[in-house]
């Protein structure tokens, strides 16, 4: 998950449902519609433990149902939530899987922890337990408890949870405009127009640029497509080798762009740093 996208601006209503179907587990099963709401979002709220499993493995199946009876157990301080390799090879390649199972934990839209195989339920509970600790006061909490949520943020999670991405943008965008300053706003509006316009480039977009590397609107979309494939440094290369060929109004689209996606992700992390640094060092 190093460099992934960071949603941890966003929030999640109270509830740990959501659209996703049920994992070997119980837990929700995570598509790339859901990815965000059921991952990201949620885990700004309680830990989020992801399973990447595969039906063709035993030991996926095993650690799934004891995880599963780990989370029914602590009643919704933590969320499960499963990707089957085998039916999202995308969301998988994402979380940069390789071999199954293997289990993440996040916490405000980062990962905390993770190992790959099958565990005893006692080191389970354990590793469980810790994640737990780590995040005690530092999330915003759930249950019945939870603070009172403005009714134009839970339209507008409500949305976003859907898959609606258009809804959520618009219903964020209104809240954006009304109160400018509100950063769970700001941060969905930026997130959400990134996944809606990388998600339409074409699959072949990165080969596109390869063959015409001084077609600007072909690097972009060549960049957005390796963002989500989460080669994040290639992304940034490959706009800073164009900045370099480029000119006076092309130059300044370019550096703009950059600086757009810069802004995906928190400002500490490292392909982020290493991406300014090189910009910086391109500019004399």
């Amino acid at each position: 998950m190093a460099g992934a996208i960071d949603l941890s601006a966003l929030k999640q209503p109270a509830s740990a449902g959501g659209a996703g179907a049920a994992g070997p587990s119980g837990g929700v099963e995570v598509t790339e519609a859901n990815l965000e709401a059921e991952v990201l979002v949620r885990s700004t709220q309680v830990p989020v433990v992801v399973l990447l499993w595969s039906p063709r493995s035993d030991a996926s199946v095993q650690l799934g149902e004891v995880l599963g009876s780990l989370a029914a157990a602590d009643g919704g301080k933590w969320a499960l939530a499963t990707v089957n390799v085998d039916t999202t090879p995308k969301v998988a390649q994402m979380f940069g899987v390789q071999a199954i199972p293997t289990v993440i934990a996040l916490g405000a839209g980062q990962p905390l922890s993770s190992f790959q195989g099958m565990q005893p339920p006692e080191q389970l509970r354990g590793w469980i337990d810790s994640l737990l600790k780590a995040t005690a006061g530092k999330l915003s909490g759930g249950g019945e408890d939870s603070e009172q949520v403005d009714p134009q943020l839970a339209q507008a999670r409500a949305h976003l949870e859907a898959g609606d991405f258009d809804a959520a943008r618009e219903a964020y965008q209104a809240i954006l405009d009304a109160r400018p300053n509100d950063a769970e706003a700001k941060g969905a509006v930026r997130q959400i127009a990134f996944l809606q316009r990388a998600s339409a480039h074409s699959p072949d977009a990165v080969a596109t640029a390869d063959a015409a590397p001084d077609d600007i609107e072909a690097a972009f979309a060549a960049a957005d497509v390796e963002i989500l494939q989460q080669n994040i440094e290639a992304a940034f290369d490959r706009l800073i080798a164009l900045f370099k060929r480029t000119k006076d109004d092309d130059r300044t689209r370019v550096r703009t762009r950059l600086i757009e996606l810069f802004d995906l992700f928190d400002p500490a992390d490292p392909e982020v740093i290493a991406g300014r640094r090189k910009l910086a060092n391109a500019l004399y």
